[in-house]
């Protein structure tokens, strides 16, 4: 079943805007073919058995590639802090993956909360990372084709609440600057504060999602 599809054409495009002042629309595109990268990474590394998918990739050495590259070494950086938390995200909310409705409210549901108290390039990493961990989890259990519903919330959240930030920063590329060191004992305090607090996010959005009684 493919569920990501290949275009070198779209990437070139997605990575050209970076050469001037983004759209709304192009950021969301931008947002989504990095969580597609993002995502398939994951499940790369998560070893996950199922066919090999096609998606809208980076253009090797552009800028939209770069981008990718740092939001993915800075997502290492959040789970390395925490490496349970992003992991079997659907069982810690205790939710079905049969269900693209539930799937995607609950998706919606922790993105708002991660960002109740604000925007932060630490809280941008956390929400790819529960998109990622959680897409995981849908392969796992042969739900694959949930993963492009899972992108698509993710540059519907972007659109609807990060837009207007990503354009006062001059677009996805200013997360280029929060990698300013390599060494191990310095990452940066607001990783610690995202990966700290989305433990609080999943036990909240947990009580949200339990049916009413």
């Amino acid at each position: 079943m493919e569920v990501l599809r290949r275009s070198s054409v779209f990437a070139a495009e997605v990575m050209e805007v970076f050469d001037r002042s983004p759209t709304d629309k192009e950021l969301v595109s931008q947002a989504k073919a990095l969580c597609r990268d993002y995502i398939n990474s994951r499940l790369i590394r998560a070893g996950v058995s199922w066919s090999k998918p096609e998606y809208n990739a980076p253009v090797p050495g552009g800028k939209l590639a770069e981008v990718s590259t740092i939001l993915l070494r800075l997502g290492d950086e959040l789970e390395y802090i925490r490496p349970n938390v992003y992991r079997n995200i659907a069982r810690q909310l205790n939710i079905s993956l049969h269900s693209e409705t539930v799937v995607t409210d609950a998706f919606l549901a922790v993105a708002a909360q991660i960002f109740t108290a604000g925007i932060t390039w630490g809280k941008v990493v956390s929400l790819y990372a529960v998109a990622a961990g959680l897409a995981v989890d849908c392969v796992r259990h042969a739900q694959p084709a949930m993963v492009h519903t899972i992108v698509d919330c993710l540059g519907e959240f972007v659109h609807k609440t990060l837009v207007t930030w990503l354009k006062r920063r001059g677009g996805w590329a200013d997360i280029t600057k929060c990698v300013v060191n390599t060494d191990p004992s310095l990452r940066s305090h607001w990783l610690v504060a995202a990966v700290c607090s989305f433990g609080h996010f999943l036990k909240a959005i947990f009580f949200v999602l339990l049916p009413e009684r």
